[in-house]
């Protein structure tokens, strides 16, 4: 058992805007500038005042779209930021293939407004920064809608850590999972298994924002 604990486009980007400078060590994903890391829906998710912008509806689809790396990775500590509107929904996809569905062909980590009255009864596994129906995240430490939220992912062979705005909010270990075929939505994840894959975004028909993306492999 796991419990649950709560505690075009590119001009619009180029208007005076500083371009973001990772870590050392670190290689830039998204400086404000250009998408050319990316690949998959650049109508949706387009570049907005140095932002990544996830504008529903255009390009024809209506949920949003996928947005994901050119690259595919297998270990790596990545680090990002984003800004909700009020219930915004989208997903972090980790070691996914750009085709299927994120949460199963790979992992999803959600991306959520926890305090949207609409998520009030969702299983545990659901809210922000949780593995999407594996382990779920810890709550409280996600900043109000309309505020700049900064999380890391790291990804190091099964183990699993999630930091939101300087909380470990997921430490764990999929590896149990792996061997035993059972996570605690009762569905099958046989993208857990995944040695490498692209990061992606993922849409869910919401308004939301990403800046400065960056990545060091391990």
């Amino acid at each position: 058992m796991v419990a649950c604990v709560s505690l075009s486009n590119a001009q619009k980007g180029k208007k005076n805007v500083p371009t973001f400078e990772p870590e050392k060590g670190y290689t830039v994903l998204f400086d404000g500038t250009d998408m050319d890391s990316w690949i998959g829906n650049k109508e949706t998710y387009s570049i907005e005042d140095g932002t990544i912008a996830v504008r529903p509806g255009i390009g024809g689809e209506g949920g949003g779209g996928n947005l994901y790396t050119k690259e595919q990775y297998e270990d790596f500590i990545f680090r990002f930021e984003f800004k909700l509107t009020e219930g915004a929904n989208n997903g972090l996809g980790i070691r996914t293939p750009a085709e299927g569905d994120a949460a199963y062909a790979g992992m999803e980590l959600q991306i959520l407004d926890n305090p949207a009255e609409q998520y009030k009864d969702l299983q545990c596994y659901q809210y922000h920064g949780s593995i999407y129906g594996v382990i779920p995240a810890l709550r409280g430490y996600l900043k109000p809608a309309g505020e700049w939220n900064k999380q890391e992912v790291i990804a190091d062979g099964t183990k699993i850590r999630v930091i939101l705005n300087g909380s470990v909010i997921v430490d764990g270990d999929i590896g149990l999972y792996i061997k035993n075929k059972r996570t605690i939505d009762g569905r099958e994840h046989p993208g857990l298994g995944n040695k490498k894959g692209h990061i992606g975004f993922l849409g869910h028909g919401h308004v939301l924002w990403f800046r400065n993306i960056s990545i060091k492999e391990l």
